[in-house]
């Protein structure tokens, strides 16, 4: 509903401002009718579902309050409804206020008079504007018996509040505000028009039935009320036709009351009430089905609630339990892992004190190897000195010349062609030994380099052993520390999980 409507009706009303404080403090005649219906006035919404709630209480004085303020109607069933979709909007005088409004200058007030003859009034416009607007549909209804007050008296008793969807009747309450009571022949032209085709194909009771359930169904989907509230605006519906209309009833009701005798016009009358009535029960049944199916619902809900929250709470106290079990694994793992952390210190100062020895010893045996190396290039130089002065003294004499060839070898003398002196044969003897120990100091100097190179080489392959005990000491301790963390990261995700 536009708050502006409303509020600019109750702006034109503040003569008949009503406090519901300065109602009369006395017994409405209408109360238990009242009370009775105020357990049936939306029992599904949230506002009005608990008995004794802020929205029955205050639902409770405004229908009470007009029962005392007008005296010659009072309270009608169906009229809470009205009055809770007001409170929906506005405070409670505000909604009083404009339901006398709507009641009084609208006109609403007049059909619940003199018998509801304005209401049979209303229910003759409806039948003719149908003719003229909806033959095929109104030739139906002729020929089935059904007439407009069998389907359409809550439509203009309670505006279409009691059966519909709240978000269509705040469509329909604001265009009366603004537009007058004759919206009503707009939405029910339109109601009839969406559902002609389904009504065609049923009977008396079964267009009873469709209009009771299925046509009030149909529009809790909001884009087919708002397309029936387009529909209704659509239709152009003059006052002069309706005042036409008016005319003929009363012209046909002042014919029949000529020719009917006074008993058969009561008998009419007596059966149109009895027909009022068992519609009204059917009603009245209907609504107290409603309440009963609502308050069922609502007990399950209830019933779901309080078994999820006893499920939630047995959720919470596991979950409250497993936090209390991670925090202790967390701080197990934090003891676990700062003695890990001790651990691999440890480790890594024991392995860097290694290397620093590995190192030193290292650095020891390169240095051996360097010592060798100097003194056995030294020896080797002195070698090569020694053979070549040799080589010279040989080279200058003429005797020792011949028995030695460019190479520095023996050459063999054959015994026949030498001449086989004494003293030759003691020179050569003499020569010979000391041949024999150059050649036995040169096999020497080469195994001392042999000894010299296989321990350069034995120094070599304990720098390479020392050198692949640094690393894999490095590796199972990063391998060690890896698998530690991974096993702690998989073991807190498992319990995450």
């Amino acid at each position: 509903m536009d708050p502006y409507h409303y509020s600019a009706t109750v702006a034109q009303s503040n003569e008949q401002l009503f406090t519901l404080d300065a109602v009369p403090e006395q017994e409405s005649p209408q109360d238990s009718a009242i009370t009775r219906d105020i357990n049936r006035t939306f029992p599904a919404h949230d506002y009005f579902k608990d008995t004794g709630g802020d929205g029955q209480d205050s639902l409770y004085k405004i229908c009470k309050a007009y029962s005392v303020y007008d005296e010659e109607i009072g309270y009608c069933q169906g009229q809470s409804f009205l009055a809770a979709v007001l409170l929906l909007h506005m405070p409670e005088e505000q909604a009083f206020s404009v339901l006398v409004k709507i009641m009084f200058d609208y006109g609403l007030r007049d059909l619940f008079k003199q018998n509801f003859e304005d209401l049979h009034c209303k229910f003759f416009q409806l039948e003719r504007l149908m003719q003229e607007y909806l033959p095929d549909l109104y030739n139906h209804f002729l020929n089935v018996g059904l007439e407009a007050h069998m389907y359409a008296s809550q439509w203009f008793l309670t505006l279409f509040t009691a059966k519909f969807p709240l978000y269509m009747v705040f469509h329909i309450i604001d265009l009366l505000l603004c537009e007058g009571i004759s919206v009503i022949f707009n939405v029910a032209l339109a109601l009839l028009k969406t559902s002609k085709d389904d009504l065609i194909q049923t009977d008396f009771e079964g267009a009873l039935k469709f209009f009771r359930v299925p046509v009030p169904k149909r529009y809790r989907s909001e884009e087919n009320a708002k397309k029936l509230m387009e529909l209704a605006c659509g239709m152009k519906i003059s006052q002069k036709k309706l005042k036409k209309f008016e005319k003929e009833y009363h012209t046909l009701r002042e014919q029949q009351e000529q020719q009917e005798a006074p008993i058969e016009r009561y008998e009419r009358e007596n059966r149109r009430l009895q027909e009022a009535n068992m519609r009204l029960e059917q009603e009245n049944d209907d609504l107290a089905h409603e309440l009963v199916s609502s308050k069922i619902a609502l007990r399950k809900d209830l019933d779901n609630a309080e078994e999820k929250a006893d499920a939630l709470n047995k959720e919470l106290l596991l979950t409250k339990q497993k936090l209390v079990d991670s925090e202790d694994e967390k701080r197990r793992l934090e003891e676990e892992s700062a003695q890990l952390k001790e651990m691999c210190r440890r480790e890594l100062d024991k392995s860097e004190s290694e290397i620093k020895k590995n190192g030193s010893i290292i650095g020891e045996y390169k240095q051996i190897c360097t010592q060798l190396s100097e003194r056995l290039e030294k020896q080797q130089t002195a070698n090569r000195g020694e053979l070549e002065k040799i080589r010279f003294k040989v080279e200058g004499c003429e005797k020792c010349s011949s028995l030695f060839n460019k190479e520095g070898r023996v050459r063999t003398v054959n015994t026949a062609s030498a001449g086989g002196s004494g003293e030759q044969d003691e020179e050569k003897e003499g020569l010979k030994i000391q041949l024999r120990e150059m050649e036995l100091e040169l096999a020497q100097t080469k195994l001392q380099l042999v000894e010299a190179e296989c321990k350069l080489q034995d120094l070599e392959h304990h720098l390479g052993l020392a050198l692949n005990e640094v690393q894999a000491a490095k590796k199972t301790w990063f391998n060690r520390t890896l698998s530690s963390i991974k096993t702690v990261t998989g073991n807190q995700g498992k319990e995450t999980t």
